[in-house]
């Protein structure tokens, strides 16, 4: 499904890990191809000329209406290979230090439809929803908010359809 000149399209993409003072996660429903939803934190593609936080600042706003002061990361990153796709997916989460604002969903793109702070064993189960290389990340999270440093994940996903899709874990390093 790539270009037939053999390249490999490149998405980068940020992600953000909001907490409340009651140390839930924000979470954003995503509506999907095919009407499933998947439950992600926020974040969305950096666009061209656009810098990781500056992206990530304005997908948070987009998506939620809230506005993100001091972003702290990355606290881990994650590479997704579709060979299949002739696609790469290069993901950099960010951990909000502070944040503002009231909920506001207005979503440019129309995918979000509902946004809010989740416990971790509810944030564990939403995510159940989510692709593998969102699930096994954000879950690292849960048990406790950093982990010191920054944390690499590496998948690749095998097929076409992106509801059938065969993800393993690979090491980042090899």
């Amino acid at each position: 499904m790539g270009s037939s000149d053999g390249s490999v399209h490149r998405w980068r993409v940020a992600g953000g890990l909001v907490w409340d003072d009651a140390g839930r996660l924000l979470l954003v429903a995503n509506r999907r191809r095919g009407g499933r939803v998947e439950w992600t934190p926020p974040g969305g593609v950096v666009d061209p000329g656009e810098d990781m936080v500056g992206a990530l600042g304005r997908e948070l706003v987009e998506e939620t209406g809230l506005v993100v002061d001091v972003w702290d990361g990355p606290a881990y990153r994650v590479a997704v290979d579709f060979p299949d796709r002739a696609m790469h997916l290069s993901v950099e989460v960010h951990e909000a230090r502070s944040y503002a604002g009231t909920f506001r969903l207005e979503d440019p793109d129309g995918i979000v439809e509902d946004a809010r702070f989740v416990a971790p064993d509810e944030a564990a189960d939403l995510l159940e929803t989510a692709p593998r290389w969102v699930r096994e990340p954000v879950g690292s999270r849960l048990g406790g908010r950093g982990s010191g440093g920054s944390e690499g994940f590496a998948y690749v996903a095998r097929g076409i359809d992106p509801g059938s899709l065969v993800v393993e874990r690979v090491d980042p390093d090899g």
